[in-house]
């Protein structure tokens, strides 16, 4: 469900480096939390998947910090809001 429905935004502070991943991704809160604690808990890696397709990796322990926003329906159009 590619590009379709409610997003959310998810920013991820990796530890040791300046600035963080940006991205949107059409899985709901709930599942992007799972994933994280899921990575940071066993030691494994993240993965998400962007609104685009795109696979996000990151590993568990290299996370710093993750913002997880409210999932809100797609922007259409060319709004400044």
């Amino acid at each position: 469900m590619v590009g379709k429905g409610p997003c959310v935004e998810v920013k991820i502070g990796i530890r040791d480096i300046p600035g963080a991943v940006v991205l949107e991704s059409d899985q709901s809160p709930d599942e992007v939390a799972a994933a994280v604690e899921k990575a940071v808990e066993g030691g494994g890696m993240l993965r998400l998947t962007d609104d685009k397709g795109r696979l996000v990796v990151v590993p568990g322990p290299m996370i710093g910090y993750v913002e997880i926003g409210a999932q809100v329906g797609r922007r259409v159009g060319f709004g400044t809001g």
